[in-house]
């Protein structure tokens, strides 16, 4: 029953998680795009006001014309919506997901004793230990460097070592999946914190100055621009490193952590020329569309180094003989059920039988032998050859003996 229930909980966080996080990333890539298209008023009457940009759009069947106060309306307005709660949920529901499935179970999804062979509860701290340090880290290059000459690119060049660091170092300590898993949840705590710390209470002094007649210290909207767009640049890097502990291929291999860096390097410049573009075409400049033909060329280099190697004659020969369900069930029985038996059935999924390994056979193939996610960890030590074992027999027709 326990069990049961964990895996509701990872339902509804997961589904939680998801819908928060668009709302968020949704949110976030808006105000970028406005930050970057808005143009300067042509009517006196907004000048007056203290518009510093204004955009036209069309949505919906209606049309839109948000204005940019810069640093703030002479007169602060009755209703003001803050977004900060999608950042929040996001976090927090993603936490209870980590928590849920990985603290909770750290000896199954941390821990790969032929990684690192360390207790749970070690393997629990450091990675706890993981999301703090990156914050503080990130945090105080951004205060030592963020304000200097060429801030932006030092920043850059600090937070990229960094990650990679982190990078290498998670994939010697944790199973791949969770490395990977962790290094973006890392960043994702980061640009929550960001939020919370920096964004969010420089907002709330604007506006406390604006009620008191005080006047408004512009380096609290400059630390939140620089925060946000950060945090725009961190969306992409995250959303392939949460998405890719999802298949066995990427985080199984020798130099896993070299992956990682190159599919977040790729997803960060692509982000870049879109961020670019929208100035590029306020302003009449090109479309700097060559970082995004370097973060594609990245992910066609991965594509072709992660490429399988061409069976050797004995795998070929191996290939052509039939594989006969006792040879799977010997392999299923040897990897597969100390997992997954009468007593322990893990996601409600037994193959202790002949039976339930016929009623199984599609979930076994796709775990076992498409996404390479099973066994765990590859507990069990299942070989390649097993792999295309059941491969053959999956597609000959899964049938018994």
């Amino acid at each position: 029953m326990e069990t049961y229930l964990l895996d509701w909980a990872n339902l509804l966080l997961r589904w939680a998680h998801v819908i928060v996080a668009i709302a968020w990333i949704g949110s976030s890539f808006y105000f970028v795009f406005l930050d970057n298209s808005l143009t300067p008023p042509a009517d006196p009457a907004l000048q007056a006001k203290g518009v510093n940009g204004e955009l036209w759009a069309v949505h919906g069947g209606g049309f839109y014309h948000p204005q940019k106060y810069m640093v703030a309306p002479r007169q602060m307005p009755e209703h003001l919506h803050w977004f900060y709660w999608e950042s929040y949920s996001t976090w927090l529901t993603g936490f209870g997901l980590f928590t849920v499935l990985y603290l909770f179970n750290a000896s199954t999804f941390l821990v790969d004793k032929n990684v690192h062979d360390w207790s749970a509860q070690a393997a629990v701290a450091a990675a706890l230990g993981f999301l703090v340090v990156c914050w503080f880290v990130y945090d105080s290059i951004c205060r030592a460097f963020g304000q200097k000459k060429n801030g932006d690119l030092i920043v850059g060049a600090g937070l990229f070592g960094f990650v990679v660091f982190a990078s290498w170092l998670a994939c010697q300590l944790f199973a791949g999946r969770a490395a990977f898993l962790l290094v973006g949840a890392m960043l994702a705590t980061s640009m929550s914190a960001n939020v919370f710390v920096w964004i969010i209470p420089g907002q709330r002094k604007v506006v406390a100055q604006l009620k008191a007649g005080q006047p408004v210290d512009p380096v609290h909207g400059w630390r939140a621009k620089q925060r946000s767009v950060h945090n725009t640049y961190f969306t992409l890097p995250v959303l392939i490193a949460m998405l890719s502990n999802h298949y066995g291929w990427l985080y199984q291999g020798r130099h896993n952590w070299a992956v990682l860096v190159l599919l977040m390097l790729a997803g960060a410049l692509i982000r870049h020329s879109f961020v670019a573009r929208h100035k590029a075409l306020v302003q009449g400049r090109r479309v700097p569309w060559e970082h995004a033909g370097v973060g594609c060329a990245l992910l066609i280099a991965l594509v072709v180094w992660l490429a399988p190697a061409p069976p050797s004659a004995a795998a070929l020969a191996a290939a052509r003989q039939p594989a006969s369900f006792s040879a799977v069930q010997a392999v299923i029985n040897q990897r597969c059920t100390p997992c997954h038996n009468a007593q322990i059935q893990q996601k409600g999924v037994a193959l202790h039988s002949s039976a339930l390994i016929i009623q199984n056979t599609q979930a076994v193939y796709q775990q076992a032998v498409l996404l390479k996610l099973m066994p765990m960890n590859n507990a069990t030590q299942i070989t390649d050859d097993e792999r295309a074992l059941i491969k053959r027999w999956f597609e000959s027709g899964a049938r018994p003996d």
